[in-house]
Formats: C-alpha cells, structure tokens, sequence
C-alpha cells in the first residue's frame, strides 16, 4: 500500500531535514536496548564484526551500541538535528545526507541497518539496489518497519499510529518479503519488534487519541512512581526483517 496522492520529493526532504525530537533523545536508555536487540539479530547471521553503515540513524543511539561491541560505524541522516546530536554529543561519523545522494565506497559493509526508515522512501526498489551497492556478497540487511497487515493496523485503520503523513509507504510481511526477494536479498528472519520507551512515554501517546485519558494516566503512573519505569509493549503492529544478499 502507498500514500495516494504520493508527496512531492521537495515536500519530504524539507521536512525530514527539518525533523527533530527532544523527547526521543530522553528516551536514551530504552532506545539503546532496542538498539542491542537488533545488533543481537544482525551478529547471528555473521561471522564476525565488520563495517556496519546505519541509514537514517536518527540520533545515532543504534551506531553507538554498534561502536561499543566492536564494530566499524558510519551513520547517513538527513536532519540537521539529529546528526548534529550524533556528531558533537556522541562522537560518531554520521553524514547528514540521503543515501541516494550520499558517496559511499561500494562493496564495503558487512551489515546494513534501517531502523523505520523504508516506509519513508518514495522508491524503496531504489533504495535496496542502492545498499546491495554498498554491501559485501553475503552481507546481512536489517529493517525496523510498521506491520500495516497486522490485526492492530487491520482494526484501527487510519487511526492506526502509524498512520502519518511521511509514512508514504505500508508493508505487510508479505509485501516487504516480495520487494527484498525482487531485489536480490533472501529473507531470514521476520519477527515482531517492540520499542523500548518508559511508561511515561507510552501512555502520553494516548493523549493522540483522548487528551485527557493520556495526562490522566500519565499522572497516575506518576503517582505510582511508575513513569520512569521501562516498558516495551509488543503489539506486534512492528516488524523486524533480517536479510542477505543474495
């Protein structure tokens, strides 16, 4: 599925470099673990730790959980926040740039990762003929991405959370499994992928939904020393897919 009308490539780009987020950065502590979780799954499949190249890296929490179990990092992000965090606040080489335009040396990493970044591309096809450029025979893609055929996206349709203006793309697990396949990559592992935030995190996302049912919630898990608490929900509306080159 894809957004109808498709934006303007001029629309998207402005607003991913124009992107930023405080909240996420606070949410450090959780979005490391995430972060491990994936590098777990990505090391199952090789036999050792090589070049890892993280697309849209965000704040760079993924490539930094990556630096400290040895790995060789490079991270492509088009905000100017988030790669400026990633720069200056933890010291990694992150290109501020998308991977079409970025120059990247071919047959290079090991390991690719795409932490929510694929249901953003207006050419996804592109995108993946894009890494196997870059990656080794026999290198290993991981992806984070919205289950649009899941039963939680099945039943809340467009009030699904996922559902949001620069989500231009929707995959089911079938869908995703199809496109990897067409572009060279055979999948090896699909399975759900829950995000680590505190309760204080989740709950205000309510807020989307009902304002008040979300602060009163919040407030009260405050009032149960619980807000700070980590929590990772599986609602298995996310996937993660690991995959090699073919």
């Amino acid at each position: 599925m894809q957004l109808d009308p498709m934006p303007d490539e001029d629309v998207l780009e402005h607003a991913y470099a124009e992107a930023a987020s405080a909240d996420y950065v606070e949410e450090e502590a959780g979005q490391r673990a995430t972060a491990r979780l994936a590098l777990e799954e990505v090391e199952r499949h090789l036999p050792g730790r090589g070049q890892l190249l993280d697309l849209g890296c965000w704040v760079g929490f993924l490539l930094a959980e990556a630096r400290e179990r040895g790995w060789q990092t490079l991270g492509v992000e088009p905000s100017e926040f988030a790669s400026t965090y990633a720069r200056e606040r933890l010291g990694l080489e992150v290109l501020r740039a998308d991977l079409f335009s970025v120059p990247l040396p071919e047959r290079a990493f090991d390991a690719v990762t795409m932490g929510d970044v694929i249901e953003h591309l207006t050419e996804p096809a592109r995108a993946l003929q894009r890494i196997r450029e870059v990656m080794v025979p026999d290198g290993v893609l991981w992806l984070a991405l919205p289950d649009a055929g899941s039963r939680v996206a099945r039943v809340l349709g467009r009030r699904w959370w996922s559902v949001i203006p620069t989500h231009v793309q929707y995959f089911t697990r079938r869908s995703i499994t199809t496109l990897l396949g067409r572009e060279g990559f055979q999948v090896l592992q699909i399975s759900t992928a829950p995000k680590a935030f505190t309760v204080a995190y989740y709950l205000g996302r309510i807020e989307g939904y009902s304002r008040p049912l979300g602060r009163g919630l919040v407030g009260a898990a405050r009032a149960a020393n619980l807000a700070e608490r980590m929590w990772a929900p599986d609602f298995r509306d996310r996937m993660a897919v690991t995959a090699r080159m073919r």
